[in-house]
């Protein structure tokens, strides 16, 4: 058994051995226990860093986002540089493998509102997530948190537009709805109805023909 002296360190690697099973294993029917038993302490001592369940495993779902997107090769390149087409592309790539690790955790936590409230919280509220302004961020959340893929999409596109290697009268806002929702439908379909374990093999070249319908759209040419 470990020792608890060291309170900081000890607390830390609680939530790295819960984030570590919830990558692994997935959260649903994640219990105390199993957390206590795969870290090497008795039970008890999670309730002397935590408030309680909730609280380790939200803090531990944090921990598992951040690692998957920490991980991650950079989703998009600054501005200008490559080719629009070629960054939307691979951010669609990266945008699916991100989604794909995070998900599961999500929905391993459906029946367990109290931990999503409280992830909710220490993320910032709506605004990590695209649907509600920066400045009405939760109070006293505990950090602002990695904005969401949608933030970051959009952020991007305006820049490029600014440089002018895309439209001045584009819709940006909606291009970036676009490519997050299809990334989302590629996803979630996958997870609900396939039987667990299922590879959630993507369609070959989707990310590539996705990004060029964006830039192109589909109205017919003008002569």
């Amino acid at each position: 058994m470990l020792r608890n002296s060291d309170g900081p360190n000890l607390r830390e690697h609680l939530i790295a051995t819960a984030a570590r099973l919830i990558d692994e294993r997935g959260s649903a029917g994640l219990a105390v226990r199993d957390i206590a038993r795969e870290a090497q302490v008795a039970d008890g001592v999670l309730y002397n860093y935590f408030e309680d369940k909730e609280d380790l495993l939200a803090h531990a779902l944090l921990a598992h986002v951040a690692s998957v997107m920490g991980n991650m090769p950079q989703m998009l390149p600054p501005a200008g540089t490559g080719t629009v087409a070629e960054n939307l592309s691979s951010f669609i790539e990266r945008g699916l493998e991100v989604l794909g690790r995070v998900t599961p955790a999500f929905a391993g936590l459906l029946a367990q509102p109290k931990v999503l409230t409280r992830f909710h919280g220490m993320v910032g509220g709506g605004a990590a997530f695209g649907i509600e302004p920066a400045d009405h961020a939760a109070a006293g959340a505990e950090a602002p948190g990695p904005r969401g893929l949608p933030d970051m999409l959009t952020a991007y596109l305006l820049a490029e537009q600014r440089l002018g290697r895309i439209g001045e009268t584009a819709d940006v806002g909606a291009a970036s709805t676009l490519i997050i929702g299809v990334i989302h439908g590629e996803v979630l379909p996958r997870l609900v109805f396939s039987p667990p374990g299922t590879p959630q093999a993507m369609p070959p070249g989707l990310a590539g023909r996705l990004a060029q319908a964006v830039l192109d759209g589909i109205a017919p040419r003008t002569p």
